[in-house]
């Protein structure tokens, strides 16, 4: 059959209604390929004439398509922060057809996130938040607005208030008691315990009692586990989507992404029906309000301006969920990997705890507040290890001009707090864990310095902000008054890995495991 006789038979086929799925399956990806390529082609005419009459940021060269993305591997706040340092603090990628501009100075996150805090307020749309989070319907996706600022108002004064904190007190202890319990078995055994996975156990456990009243085991949620399903829901996330960045063929899923999203989003959904009818079904009015209960009070509020829908509670509750566990478990899993790994510093703390708690007895949380080495300790495990070091990606509602740097609107920006807290402009010795730079500074954490904000700043600035820090605090405080601590197989506290795994979070590579001794006279 020659060239004319199959183009001839195609047509036939056609005409008939019934030309082979394949044929339509490349000639459709064909359309589309030519279809990006032409967009990208115009996107590139358009910021080069742009460029010409308005100054860009500066740039590494791209290519097409995909602009800049092969430039961010397998851990983009370390490249990124490589980038900076030829390019500037305030940089321009494409990433696929959106502008992004990567911010990695105090100097031009201050600009970014307090003198046009208005201007970059918002999210940009994603194909995450769309199906996980009920249409971008969660507290930190959400876009700026009315929605957002009601939202805001009901988590900031009802659940994460410095009342509501306080409620769980008991809670928090008796979950703690439960995990030194456990060490100090180990520690009669001479054991190692894997620090990574108690930790972020236990915070699990204190989140689901805040947010639903109780624990939930594993095989409640699915049969990967409960821990595993918020950690896929992270992952997704933060896996970067190629649809969210050429929207024209996000309806293909190349990545499968979207079909993943939609799986879990429908697991969470059937779980977050059942504890939420739960609720509904039985009022006790003499336990502690949870999370579900508080949100629901304003469910069937009388105030119309006052009123949530259940959609809007669940994408709420899995915000909360996604926000407390992993965060805290990584800042503590960090923190101890900081102390363990220098031995002068955990002397330090342990002293400081001797002489304000004494060793008859464990850490209270009316303690904290006299623990001045200890914040200094954490303040400087977040400097190196912020929980995430790219925080949420703002985006820019109107053109804006930034240290004379044109901004389009639109635009994406990354703020790189890792590489923020590596700037040798701004610290001596900046890749050395040395608390004791903090001494007679009044830099803390949450968000009024620049030099320093691992929480974010401005209007989106993390609201759990106080009850992360009171969990951490109390965490490691507790663990390294309680124990000392040493590593397994006789390795040295300088020959600790401390490789990172890149995510929504970034947690060590490889758990942290360590041998305990008791150390308290009781």
């Amino acid at each position: 059959m020659n060239i004319v006789d199959i183009n001839g038979w195609l047509v036939l086929r056609k005409e008939l209604g019934c030309l082979p799925s394949i044929t339509m399956a490349w000639t459709w990806t064909i359309l589309m390929i030519t279809l990006i390529m032409l967009v990208s082609l115009l996107q590139k005419w358009a910021w080069k004439c742009m460029k010409m009459r308005r100054k860009l940021p500066p740039s590494p060269r791209g290519f097409p398509i995909i602009g800049h993305f092969h430039m961010l591997g397998e851990l983009p706040h370390q490249n990124l922060l490589r980038l900076s340092q030829k390019y500037g603090p305030i940089m321009f990628l494409r990433l696929g057809l959106v502008p992004a501009i990567v911010v990695s100075s105090p100097q031009a996150a201050e600009q970014f996130l307090k003198a046009n805090d208005l201007v970059f307020a918002s999210r940009p749309p994603q194909e995450a938040s769309k199906h996980i989070s009920y249409g971008q319907k969660s507290l930190s996706g959400s876009p700026y607005g009315a929605y957002w600022r009601h939202v805001r108002k009901i988590c900031t004064l009802e659940l994460l208030s410095s009342h509501k904190i306080s409620a769980f007190k008991s809670m928090r202890k008796e979950e703690l008691g439960v995990l030194i319990k456990f060490v100090r078995e180990a520690a009669g055994d001479c054991v190692a315990v894997d620090l990574s996975a108690k930790v972020s156990s236990l915070s699990a456990d204190t989140t689901c009692r805040m947010v639903f009243g109780k624990k939930y085991m594993d095989e409640d949620l699915d049969e990967r586990g409960f821990k595993a399903m918020i950690q896929d829901v992270m992952r997704l996330i933060a896996t970067p989507n190629v649809g969210d960045y050429i929207p024209i063929i996000a309806p293909l899923d190349l990545q499968g992404l979207t079909r993943r999203m939609k799986a879990v989003s429908k697991v969470f959904d059937d779980f977050f029906e059942k504890i939420i009818d739960e609720h509904v079904q039985s009022k006790d009015q003499n336990k502690t309000k949870d999370f579900v209960d508080v949100l629901l009070s304003f469910m069937g509020s009388e105030k119309s301006e006052d009123r949530i829908q259940r959609s809007e509670i669940k994408a709420i509750i899995l915000d909360m969920l996604a926000g407390s566990m992993d965060t805290s478990a990584t800042a503590i899993e960090w923190a101890l990997s900081e102390l363990i790994k220098n031995p002068g510093a955990m002397k330090k703390v342990q002293k400081e705890l001797e002489e304000v708690v004494g060793l008859e007895r464990m850490v209270e949380e009316s303690d904290l507040d006299g623990l001045e080495y200890l914040d200094m300790v954490l303040k400087e495990s977040l400097r190196l290890h912020p929980v995430a070091p790219l925080l949420l990606p703002h985006e820019a509602t109107e053109d804006c001009t930034i240290n004379g740097f044109h901004i389009p609107r639109k635009s994406r920006v990354i703020v790189n707090v890792w590489a923020i807290g590596r700037d040798p402009s701004v610290w001596i010795d900046a890749e050395k864990f040395f608390p004791e730079r903090f001494v007679g500074s009044n830099i803390d954490v949450r968000g009024r310095d620049f030099k320093l904000i691992p929480f974010g700043s401005g209007r989106r600035v993390c609201p759990g902000m106080q009850l992360g820090l009171t969990v951490v605090r109390l965490v490691v405080a507790q663990l390294i008054h309680c124990f000392d601590w040493e590593l397994p197989n006789n390795m040295q506290p300088n020959e600790l890995d401390m490789t990172e795994e890149f995510g929504l979070v970034t947690p060590r590579a490889n758990h942290l495991l360590a041998i305990p001794t008791y150390r308290l006279i009781k």
